[in-house]
């Protein structure tokens, strides 16, 4: 794995003789320096484009006051911007936050006495595009971030749904709340992306702080979209069994990474809709003063819970002028984008029931409720798991019936292949290429399909723990379960730094040595060498996706020799014949 445990801000420093770098006071406080003086010194400190940097530097300096200021730390900003991806977009970054009306002197003289917060403003300035104009929009994050608190403790879930109960409180405009809500996002995103930076999170953590965020949201943009339709409409009610007339519920069910509690910086989140029943219609219980019941349209749940299901919809991928929550991806919903957007529970058995296929049967495993009622949600996750495991759930699995299973899986990796293939990405797509995440999904959802009837114990949705429970089911060694949860690890946390850049839902590495050079750094191979640094990253990266797809080729091109499909078939016999799940 890279140098990734550390727990503090920055690796040890080197032990070795290293030239001391120029003091660039003379670039604030000399007169006509040659440009052959000022490359002197801004390229000891990585900067390429020397002009460039300099002009940066007289436009952060402002009036002669600030710019005596700025030459007081020049020294350590630019120590600390040459140990970042990209030292010349950090002195840009600078330049904007101190032009973007900041007090200028005030901030100077803070970060002079704060010298771990201007490291971390280089940190973020040097490596994520994304987290340096969350900044310079918003200058008073600065002292957020400075917090005690803020960044040595690990975001909760019920601390960001305390904070943006606090934010929402005294709010009644629907819009208003709905920017709070993108304000609030990213606030936290960049909390989770610096503490990341930093090495205060690992790839677990990040993945989860991520997760939860994205639920938290969800809900909150649930609840205002909901309390604004109520009044308008009434209260979705049907009969329950007994006859009572009850409120339907609605629930988002989180698919995909964010239902596995896995999602990335930049990720759609995988949404489907689903109310409790379609039976019923909106009910309106007020009265006004006079004892008549107000006018209002009335709906049938149906009507309802589609209108909700736009909103919501709207609500979260919306842009404004303060950005958008999410975009969303309901594409997983039955009939995929040409379908209802919301559905209820007994639709939704029926349609899977007699139209599901094998590649929703995958999707389906990281199912999990995320906003709305999350009773209903647990029903519904109950209730497509028959569906998930159908396939051997009636009958002994058997080589011949597995065969075809990972057969319909293979086909949908063949046609991934085949699009990456015709733009050049086979090699450098970190999720969908040769070796990539998805192939590591692919087998774990593979084999907790074919599986999962008889050994229940092998589902998780999450990745590493499915890879975890293989092991204990002796499906994997040790030494197999180890290597692959590395690579998972090692390409989820490139995936994150290609995304926290410019906060783009990329996966492809870089086609250019500088720009590897900088991911290979924002990684953690921060070696003084960045061609060293780059060597390294490269090496680590070919290792990890050629173990990957070694594996998935050995399960998906030759299943009939597979000894993971081998000690499959032999788990489930012996846990059939025992007439137990868990693992001896």
């Amino acid at each position: 794995m890279p140098p990734r445990a550390k727990k503090h801000a920055r690796p040890a420093p080197v032990r070795r003789s290293m030239p001391v770098k120029p003091d660039p006071g003379p670039l604030l406080l000399a007169s006509g320096l040659e440009a052959e003086q000022v490359a002197a010194i801004l390229e000891p400190y990585g900067i390429r484009s020397v002009a460039e940097a300099d002009a940066n530097i007289q436009v952060m300096a402002g009036d002669p006051h600030t710019r005596r200021q700025l030459s007081q730390i020049l020294a350590p900003l630019l120590e600390s911007v040459a140990r970042t991806a990209d030292p010349d977009q950090a002195l840009n970054h600078w330049e904007r936050l101190l032009a973007s009306g900041v007090n200028r002197s005030a901030l100077l003289e803070y970060l002079r006495t704060s010298p771990r917060m201007l490291d971390l403003l280089c940190t973020i300035f040097g490596n994520s595009d994304s987290l340096a104009f969350t900044l310079v929009r918003d200058p008073m994050l600065i002292y957020w971030l400075a917090e005690e608190e803020v960044l040595s403790r690990k975001p909760t879930r019920i601390g960001m749904e305390q904070a943006l109960h606090r934010n929402l409180a005294n709010l009644v405009s629907t819009e208003l709340k709905l920017d709070v809500l993108r304000r609030f996002r990213r606030r936290e995103m960049l909390r989770i992306g610096v503490r990341d930076l930093l090495r205060l999170a690992d790839v677990p953590e990040t993945t989860a702080c991520l997760s939860d965020l994205a639920s938290v949201l969800i809900h909150a943009a649930y609840e205002v979209a909901d309390a604004e339709l109520k009044p308008q409409y009434g209260v979705p009610m049907h009969q329950d069994r007994s006859g009572r007339w009850v409120e339907t519920g609605f629930t988002v069910i989180g698919m995909g990474k964010l239902g596995g509690h896995e999602l990335n910086y930049s990720s759609d989140v995988d949404l489907i809709y689903v109310y409790e029943s379609h039976e019923g219609a909106t009910q309106h219980g007020s009265t006004t003063g006079n004892g008549e019941t107000p006018p209002v349209q009335t709906l049938t749940n149906e009507e309802y819970f589609e209108i909700l299901a736009r909103r919501l919809t709207r609500a979260l991928a919306d842009p404004t002028h303060e950005g958008h929550v999410f975009r969303v991806d309901l594409r997983l919903r039955a009939e995929g984008s040409v379908g209802q957007l919301a559905r209820s529970l007994d639709d939704y058995a029926k349609y899977y029931r007699t139209r599901g296929q094998v590649w929703e049967r995958l999707a389906l495993l990281k199912a999990w409720p995320v906003a709305g009622s999350l009773a209903l949600g647990r029903r519904f996750v109950r209730m497509v798991k028959p569906f998930i495991l159908t396939v051997q759930c009636e009958r002994r699995l058997d080589r011949r019936g597995a065969t075809a299973v990972i057969e319909s899986v293979k086909s949908v990796k063949d046609m991934i292949d085949e699009k990456l293939a015709g733009r050049g990405h086979e090699r450098r797509n970190v999720k969908l290429g040769v070796g990539g995440i998805r192939e590591i999904e692919f087998l774990v959802q593979t084999i907790q399909v074919l599986a999962g009837a008889h050994l229940p114990g092998l589902l998780d949705r999450s990745t590493l723990g499915a890879l975890e429970r293989f092991r204990r089911y002796g499906l994997l060694s040790a030494r197999q379960q180890a290597e692959l949860s590395a690579a998972y690890l090692f390409l989820r946390d490139v995936e994150h730094k290609l995304q926290m850049v410019h906060d783009l839902q990329t996966h492809a590495l870089p086609g250019t040595d500088e720009e590897l050079e900088r991911c290979a750094i924002r990684v953690g191979f921060d070696e003084e060498d960045r061609g060293a640094a780059l060597a390294c990253f490269l090496s680590r990266y070919v290792r990890y996706t050629d173990y990957v797809h070694a594996a998935f080729r050995s399960l998906f091109h030759a299943p009939a020799s597979s000894p993971l499909l081998r000690r499959t078939l032999r788990a489930v016999a012996a846990g059939t014949s025992r007439g137990r799940s868990e693992p001896s």
